[in-house]
């Protein structure tokens, strides 16, 4: 018969071995997040709040296709697209998307709404602090989530560079709005040309 393994550490040493790990721990030295008021960078590819891109002149990429809908696993994302059309135009395609809206109570950052998209129109920023005391606060709106404006663009909704179509917009040959370029009247969002006249 085959000798049984004696038993190297009788029962008794245990918890002695435990607290051995506590005394170490103890005199070790202990790191301390001083949050807020110093806020730990994150990495590059750090998955946080989304952000809905434009292109070089203001237009949105984002065409309403509602793909990244269809990948979120947590159902986090609701999406309604539109028809652009010359007096209204919001992105240089056929269709844009008019209702936009992430719920981040349900949102796991998992990045696969990024993956689905076509157009690169949703990308996802380093911002990490989203959290609220209010269910509601935490669906970000389409206005929310749309990138600023940067030197070079016009908000939208306002007309494609002139002599260009959408592929040259995906190709990169528009690199800022068309001198002249003006906002167009947003009649979907129940503006009317007296409001326009009344801002200029």
């Amino acid at each position: 018969m085959a000798e049984e393994p004696k038993e190297t550490n009788p029962g008794f040493l245990n918890p002695v071995a435990g607290f051995g790990v506590t005394f170490k721990a103890m005199f070790k030295k202990r790191l301390t997040e001083q949050y807020p008021e110093q806020k730990k960078t994150t990495a590059p590819r750090f998955h946080g709040r989304h952000q809905l891109n434009r292109h070089p002149d203001g237009l949105e990429k984002c065409v309403g296709c509602e793909l990244c809908a269809w990948a979120c696993p947590a159902d986090a994302i609701y999406v309604e697209g539109a028809d652009n059309t010359d007096e209204e135009r919001y992105s240089p395609g056929e269709r844009y998307g008019r209702v936009y809206q992430i719920n981040y109570a349900r949102c796991i950052l998992c990045g696969l709404c990024i993956e689905a998209c076509p157009t690169r129109a949703l990308t996802m920023t380093n911002e990490f602090e989203l959290a609220d005391s209010s269910r509601a606060n935490l669906i970000y709106t389409k206005e929310q989530l749309l990138a600023g404006l940067e030197e070079g663009m016009v908000d939208t909704p306002h007309a494609i560079y002139p002599g260009t179509d959408e592929q040259d917009y995906y190709r990169g040959l528009v690199t800022e709005a068309a001198p002249g370029t003006v906002r167009q009247v947003a009649v979907s969002e129940g503006e009317s040309p007296e409001d326009q006249e009344v801002d200029a």
